[in-house]
């Protein structure tokens, strides 16, 4: 667009403009409407401007928008943590808001170290992950994605992943073996790697439980997350499964997980989370992992600590009283 000051995904194309939403279609200003079938890349899974979901984001908007985590808590973060944790998989009851699934990715990689290092194996430290697999743009996501096309531009800025074999079968199942035994191959790669790398070494493998756009909703087959899962144990890797894009209801259940019948130490959850009327995602722990920061340092270390954030806190609570 001419004269604009944003800066564009490409700049040999102008784009629509885009005035209102209703149900499944956007309208341009001009007044034509799109269908927005890939509901904006897996977003607005609720439809456009839906009456009652606008009526409860004025309702919170006019009590309160903003409250540092730092110093408080608020009923609509309980109340969605609660919601979350009583229909996850068992055990995934902490849950870590932030703002995008990018985020989500970051915070999970971030909590698998500090994990390691507050059990007292700090070299756990290397990640493995899949070949086209896509887990966010900021750098860290995007290191532990598969994606070369999306990766090589900034490869000099990555931290090291070990990429194995997606789970394809149309693609790279042989024809001398039946479902079940090439899901258990492509799935023996994880255990090999670790292997190779050295157990002492590897804090997690992650992966997308069904893989969005950059593989096209691709699907494990039967008893592969299985043997995953039971892979991970073995090693004391941490299983993290990115449901950024295909949870939240998008393939049945609220997490993609349950129809693999298998439980992650991590999880991330984002896109239909919040529909796009809100920019929310979240990252969600087993309660082992919570335990031994619990026990150990006490905190979460999402961002530098600060010796005068716990006095900080105490003044504030004091003024209160």
């Amino acid at each position: 667009m001419e004269n604009s000051n944003i800066l564009p995904r490409h700049t040999s194309y102008e784009l629509p403009m885009a005035a209102y939403g209703d149900g499944c279609y956007i309208i341009d200003k001009n007044g034509k409407k799109y269908l927005d079938g890939s509901c904006g890349a897996a977003v607005s899974c609720l439809g456009h401007s839906d009456q009652t979901i606008n009526d409860a984001i004025i309702k919170q908007a006019e009590k309160l928008a903003f409250a540092h985590t730092s110093f408080f808590t608020n009923e609509p973060a309980e109340e969605l943590a609660k919601l979350l944790s009583t229909n996850s998989p068992t055990g995934l009851d902490k849950v870590y808001f932030v703002s995008s699934g990018s985020e989500a990715i970051e915070a999970s990689l971030k909590l698998a170290k500090q994990y390691f290092n507050e059990i007292g194996k700090p070299k756990k430290h290397k990640v493995i992950s899949r070949k086209q697999s896509y887990h966010g743009n900021t750098l860290g996501a995007l290191a532990v994605g598969g994606n070369i096309q999306r990766r090589s531009l900034f490869e000099d800025l990555l931290i090291e992943t070990s990429l194995i074999s997606p789970c394809y079968k149309y693609r790279f199942q042989d024809a001398n073996e039946n479902e079940i035994q090439y899901g258990l191959r492509v799935a023996n790669e994880l255990e090999d790697e670790i292997i190779r790398l050295g157990p002492d070494n590897v804090m997690a493998f992650i992966a997308e439980t069904v893989v969005g756009a950059t593989a096209g909703a691709l699907t494990p087959v039967k008893g592969y997350f299985e043997r995953i899962r039971e892979i991970c144990t073995n090693y004391d890797v941490l299983l993290i499964l990115d449901e950024v894009m295909c949870g939240m209801g998008r393939t049945g259940p609220l997490f993609a997980c349950d129809d693999e019948k298998i439980v992650p130490d991590i999880i991330t959850i984002a896109k239909g989370l919040g529909a796009g009327y809100q920019p929310i995602a979240a990252m969600m722990c087993q309660n082992f992992i919570n335990d031994a920061i619990n026990l150990g340092s006490g905190f979460f270390s999402t961002w530098t600590y600060l010796p005068w954030s716990s006095h900080c806190m105490r003044r504030v609570i004091s003024s209160c009283k």
